[in-house]
């Protein structure tokens, strides 16, 4: 492996937890470990290993970026690293505001309905 894949995977755990990276890995196969290799070097091994800027902040753009694009599959997944990242309910809050101005009120809707959901689960123990 890499020195970028072993960054990016410390990071990676650090950020997701070990259950669910372990989960991930476990439901790897010959078709997709490409990709994953892919995503632990680039996603993970260079841009939230950077220091450029914090991990709360990378989670508030990263959540952002899911919903204004759409992308609402992940949103449960990167609002429980919030608990590792830093990220307040706060600061989730004002990202999908950004959202709701610059991207649209139905998919900050859909982003926020997402996070409650899955904020209940965390205190809940479910997460």
């Amino acid at each position: 492996m890499s020195d970028r894949f072993e960054t990016g995977m410390k990071v990676r755990r650090a950020v997701l937890g070990d259950a669910h990276v372990d989960r991930a890995e476990d439901a790897k196969t010959a078709l997709d470990e490409p990709f994953q290799t892919l995503i632990t070097e680039t996603a993970w091994g260079n841009v939230w290993a950077s220091d450029g800027i914090s991990d709360r902040e990378r989670s508030m753009l990263t959540l952002a970026l899911l919903a204004a694009l759409g992308n609402f599959e992940e949103i449960p997944m990167h609002i429980r690293a919030t608990a590792n990242t830093g990220a307040s309910k706060q600061d989730v809050l004002e990202a999908f505001q950004h959202v709701a101005i610059y991207a649209g009120v139905p998919r900050a809707n859909q982003a926020l309905k997402l996070a409650k959901q899955t904020y209940a689960e965390m205190e809940a123990g479910k997460a």
